[in-house]
């Protein structure tokens, strides 16, 4: 199938996902999101790029790949969150917890379960500024995903808070 033909039905099947589909579709045409493959760590399905784009990991998805596959629909949504936060919140653990919070809620509601436990944990976190729920969520993530997951290597909170909070902490 031709590439701009793909991503066109690709982007129809992640609007038929719900609201939230239908939101980061509309975000993703506004601002003409290439979406693409490159071959990534096997613990990653998708990333964005700082370019706005879009990259779908080759070792698991190609042209070929079903549209009607939950996972590469939810990754749209996942990846199209990020750049809706923008670079200092995505490049986050706070940003990763949101994302993926958004990600496994709509899998649940498709399939009625979490891929993993790790992952139901994961949801029952709440999505704010503290440091302990931050650590637990980037411990799930890594159950889920594995340790090449490099999560921990991101700061808790978006850098800005992060600095503020080291600055202000004594």
């Amino acid at each position: 199938m031709e590439p701009n033909v793909w991503t066109e039905n690709l982007l129809e099947a992640v609007t038929r996902m719900g609201e939230e589909g239908r939101l980061a579709v509309d975000f993703l045409r506004a601002r003409r999101t290439k979406i693409g493959f490159r071959r990534a760590r096997p613990n990653i399905g998708a990333f964005w790029t700082v370019f706005g784009n879009i990259r779908l990991n080759s070792q698991y998805y190609t042209y070929e790949t079903p549209l009607d596959d939950l996972r590469i629909r939810t990754l749209i949504i996942h990846e199209a969150r990020h750049l809706q936060q923008g670079i200092i919140t995505a490049l986050s653990v706070y940003g990763e917890l949101d994302a993926w919070q958004l990600e496994f809620g709509i899998y649940y509601r498709v399939k009625g379960t979490y891929p993993h436990s790790a992952v139901a944990e994961l949801m029952a976190l709440p999505l704010e500024y503290d440091r302990a729920v931050l650590k637990k969520a980037a411990q799930m993530m890594q159950a889920y995903a594995g340790k090449g997951y490099r999560v921990d290597l991101l700061p808790l909170f978006p850098l800005d808070k992060e600095i503020k909070y080291w600055l202000t902490m004594y």
